[in-house]
């Protein structure tokens, strides 16, 4: 398995393999695909990382911006992740979410947010902290890992592009 950006031939693979991952997930939107086309479109996926295993994408993982506080600044959002079906629990999200979380240290980041299960994100250093706050979603599941010891405090905003597919 290689773990590298995505180039132009990937998108629909990439589309396929995340409405694959999270059809019927109790905690799916059922948008996540057209999450990841309108921070495309928008300019606003700044790390796309796709999980390719002889030639086929089995895997992939978004970054994008997010405010604290209305500003923008070093701090990016996690997500979505997805993997094919039938390659899940081998270890593949994990290695995206690695590799996309040093890609962003190396790049200069302060530090990356994401909404999940503090179960599974905890392996990767992210904790809860209630003086940061993503809409009314309970603290536990909005969780943080700052590569430089940042503690932002306030509420925390994703890109536009998260309320693709929703209703008006």
């Amino acid at each position: 398995m290689v773990i590298r950006p995505e180039i132009a031939e990937d998108i629909p693979s990439i589309r396929a393999v995340t409405v694959a991952a999270f059809k019927g997930a109790p905690y799916s939107s059922g948008t996540e695909a057209a999450i990841v086309d309108a921070l495309r479109d928008a300019g606003a996926l700044t790390l796309s990382l796709v999980a390719e295993d002889h030639g086929r994408i089995i895997g992939h993982v978004a970054f994008s911006p997010i405010t604290i506080n209305g500003e923008a600044g070093r701090w990016f959002g996690l997500g979505p992740v997805s993997v094919e079906p039938g390659e899940q629990r081998r270890g593949i999200g994990q290695a995206l979410i690695r590799d996309g979380l040093e890609r962003l240290r190396a790049a200069g980041a302060e530090g990356c947010v994401l909404l999940g299960d503090p179960a599974y994100y905890r392996r990767f250093g992210f904790v809860s902290d209630p003086k940061l706050r993503y809409g009314d979603v309970p603290p536990e599941y909005f969780q943080r890992l700052s590569f430089n010891g940042a503690e932002p405090e306030g509420v925390a905003a994703y890109h536009a592009g998260f309320d693709a597919g929703r209703p008006d």
